[in-house]
């Protein structure tokens, strides 16, 4: 028998219907063999994206006490990770990061991952909050500095180090060094070859970046959640096998043939029920370059 794998605590939005938020983060965590605590940090009927829909966000006093009474629990040495991703509001910031302090003090070598969940570039290149911009900044003031991993889309790379929207690679990897976290992957990362779309992971070292570029076909309208589920990949991929590399080439390949077989169905959701192979054991072979250092 297989060692036991350490518990990861997913902090996200939740939907009845549809594969966005904790559904992707959890279902594909579990499908690679990790135990899963779910927060939710806010539930709606679907996606924002089809259409208007109430929301359901927990008073800030009851989900404070939730990470009180998470925080004092017994099994609280079993989490090996933290991923947060959408939060419902401003008032869930401090919650977060208290419950991520005690877990890194029970556990030291627990990783925290941080999906900026804050916003993405429009279709005429701008880029846009879609949540305040109080709560983006306490998330870029109190957040950002306990994350092990930050899985940001270019917009809010940009938008956290105050760089704008990083429309190249080199600028991609400008707002990564000024970004202090140690793992950074930029996803939807511009690509160097025609019809792809690329994964860009950063390593910041005391002196230097170490960056590796993966990229895959384009396919066409990827649905909502695959921010989610590239976060959720990365982490479970790391933890298994402690190389940044390997997890980036294997989420990479599991991001592409999700989506291809999304495209595919015409879905408007990722089809993760159909996808379980892909995620576990992906078939697609990506690469991932070495990109030479940037020039001071």
């Amino acid at each position: 028998m297989s060692a036991k794998k350490p518990a990861i605590i997913v902090i996200s939005s939740h939907v009845v219907r549809g594969t966005v938020g904790n559904r992707a983060a959890a279902f594909a965590l579990e499908l690679l063999g990790f135990p899963v605590w779910i927060v939710p940090t806010v539930t709606l009927p679907w996606h924002p994206g089809h259409g208007p829909a109430d929301r359901i966000v927990p008073p800030s006093d009851q989900f404070d006490q939730l990470m009180s009474d998470l925080i004092q629990s017994p099994w609280l040495g079993e989490v090996g990770a933290v991923l947060s991703g959408y939060l419902g509001g401003e008032q869930q910031v401090a919650p977060v990061a208290r419950l991520v302090r005690a877990v890194k003090q029970r556990n030291p070598q627990a990783l925290y991952a941080l999906d900026p969940v804050i916003g993405d570039t429009t279709e005429t290149g701008e880029g846009r909050l879609y949540v305040s911009e109080a709560q983006a900044g306490s998330m870029r003031d109190h957040l950002v500095q306990l994350a092990d991993l930050a899985t940001p889309n270019p917009f809010e790379l940009g938008w956290l180090t105050g760089h704008g929207v990083p429309d190249s690679q080199e600028k991609l990897r400008d707002a990564g060094r000024q970004m202090d976290v140690p793992q950074i992957l930029a996803t939807s990362a511009p690509a160097l070859m025609a019809g792809h779309i690329g994964n860009l992971l950063m390593l910041n070292e005391a002196d230097r970046q170490r960056a590796h570029l993966a990229e895959h076909r384009i396919a066409s309208g990827p649905p909502n959640g695959m921010g989610d589920l590239a976060a959720a990949l990365m982490v479970g991929n790391l933890l298994d096998s402690n190389n940044p590399v390997d997890a980036l080439q294997k989420s990479s390949a599991s991001l592409y043939e999700v989506m291809a077989l999304a495209a595919r169905g015409r879905s408007d959701e990722l089809p993760l029920e159909a996808s379980i192979g892909s995620i576990i054991r992906p078939h697609t072979s990506v690469l991932a370059r070495t990109l030479m250092p940037l020039k001071d």
